[in-house]
C-alpha cells in the first residue's frame, strides 16, 4: 500500500504521515527534486529546518525521479509506504496508475495553519512571515499554473479537515477512519455491491429519499433497483406521486396512497423468482421496510445486507429472524470530506482564537 498525502502549508501532512509510521509501520518515501520551489521560509527568506529523520528515527528512502519512487513501491507493493512529496499533478498521474495507491488530501483554516507556521518559526528562532505573506506563499503553493495542487483535492479518496488543536484528538480520529483498510485499494465484495447499491440510488426519482438495491447470487449481479414511480407513470420528482410531494408528515404516514415502488421491489420484479434461486444476497443502502421484508422472505433470499438504518429496523429484523434470513449491517470505510475535530472542539473552539500545539509543526 502506498498512501500519498497532499494539502496546504501546515495543514497537517507530516502529522498524518507520522501517525502511519508510528502506528502502522509505514516507511516514508521522499521525492528530492531541485525544481521544487522553497515556500516554507521565514520573513527573511531563511528555510524552516525540518528533521531528516522519520517519526520512527529512520531516514526516509529518497528518490530524484518519481518514476524511480513508483518502481520501488511497485516492486515491494505488499509493504506499506507513505509520501508527502506531492509537488504537482504530474506526480499524482504517475502514482495513480498503481492499484495500491491511495491519495489523501488534508486542509485546515488559513488562520490555524498560519499559527502552526509561526510556532515552527518560533522553535527555530526565526521571524515568522506576516499573515499576508503566508497567504501569498500558500496561494503560490496551491494555485501555481505549473503545479495544479489545488485541483488534487478532487482526486483524493479521503479529504481531511484538520482544524483540531489536540494531537490525541487527531490520532483518535485517524484510528477511527481505518486509513489502512485494504478495501480502499480493492473493495471487498460487500464494499463493491454496497457501492453499486448507492450508485443505483442516484437514479431514484422519489422526493422522500433515494434508495438503491442490488440483488446478487454467487457474487454476481442478478438485478438492480431504485425507488420511484412505476413505468409510464409521471416521475415522483415531477409530481407523479402526490404523497411524496407533500412536505408535511413523517416516514410511514399514508403509505397506502404512495405510488412509488421501493428499490427492493424493483430489484425483485426485475429478477423474478426463477432467476433469484437459492443463496441470493440482497444489498440495500437503507434497511428494508416491513412490506419489502415480507416480499424478500417470500422469494427465498438468504441474506440481506444494508448500510443505513430505517425507522422500522426492529420489525424487519423480527420477520427476517423468524424466516431464517440473515440480516446484517455493513458500512464501507468513510470517504469524502471528514472533519477530524471532535464534538467538543466544534462547539467550544472558535477558529483562530487559541494557539495550535507544536505537535502540528510539520506541514
Amino acid at each position: 500500500m502506498l498512501i500519498g498525502i497532499c494539502g496546504g502549508i501546515c495543514a497537517g501532512k507530516h502529522s498524518v504521515q507520522d501517525f502511519l509510521i508510528q502506528e502502522h509501520a509505514f516507511t516514508p518515501l521522499v521525492l528530492d527534486r531541485d525544481d521544487v520551489p522553497r515556500i516554507e521560509q521565514s520573513a527573511s527568506g531563511a528555510d524552516i529546518p525540518s528533521s531528516a529523520l522519520s517519526a520512527n528515527g529512520k531516514r526516509p528512502l529518497s528518490f530524484t525521479k518519481v518514476s524511480d519512487l513508483v518502481d520501488h513501491a511497485t516492486k515491494y507493493w505488499q509493504s506499506n509506504w507513505v509520501t508527502t512529496s506531492i509537488h504537482d499533478e504530474a506526480t499524482i498521474d504517475a502514482l495513480a496508475h498503481r492499484p495500491f495507491f491511495v491519495l489523501i488530501h488534508i486542509d485546515a483554516p488559513i488562520s490555524i495553519r498560519w499559527q502552526r507556521f509561526k510556532d515552527r518559526c518560533a522553535k527555530a528562532s526565526l521571524t515568522p512571515p506576516t499573515l499576508e505573506q503566508f497567504v501569498l506563499r500558500n496561494d503560490e503553493h496551491m494555485y501555481s499554473p505549473t503545479t495544479g495542487l489545488a485541483a488534487l483535492a478532487s482526486r483524493a479518496q479521503v479529504k481531511l479537515l484538520n482544524s483540531t488543536t489536540s494531537m490525541p484528538t487527531l490520532r483518535t480520529a485517524l484510528h477511527s477512519l481505518s486509513l489502512t483498510d485494504p478495501s480502499r485499494m480493492r473493495p471487498t465484495w460487500d464494499h463493491y455491491f454496497m457501492t453499486l447499491a448507492s450508485l443505483a440510488a442516484r437514479r431514484s426519482n422519489c422526493m422522500r429519499r433515494q434508495v438503491g438495491c442490488v440483488l446478487t447470487r454467487e457474487k454476481r449481479v442478478v438485478s438492480t433497483g431504485y425507488n420511484g414511480t412505476p413505468r409510464n407513470v409521471t416521475n415522483c420528482n415531477e409530481g407523479g406521486c402526490p404523497r411524496c410531494n407533500v412536505p408535511s408528515g413523517g416516514g410511514g404516514v399514508a403509505l397506502s396512497t404512495c405510488l412509488c415502488l421501493h428499490a427492493e421491489e424493483n430489484a425483485l420484479l426485475e429478477a423474478g423468482r426463477e432467476r433469484i434461486g437459492s443463496g441470493a444476497v440482497l444489498y440495500c443502502n437503507t434497511c428494508p421496510c416491513l412490506t419489502c421484508s415480507i416480499k424478500i422472505v417470500q422469494v427465498g433470499i438468504a441474506e440481506v445486507v444494508y448500510n443505513r438504518s430505517y425507522y422500522m429496523d426492529s420489525e424487519a429484523a423480527s420477520i427476517f429472524k423468524e424466516a431464517g434470513v440473515h440480516l446484517r449491517q455493513f458500512s464501507p470505510p468513510e470517504e469524502g470530506l471528514v472533519n477530524l475535530c471532535d464534538e467538543r472542539e466544534r462547539s467550544e473552539l472558535p477558529i483562530g482564537t487559541k494557539s495550535v500545539t507544536d505537535s502540528f509543526g510539520g506541514p
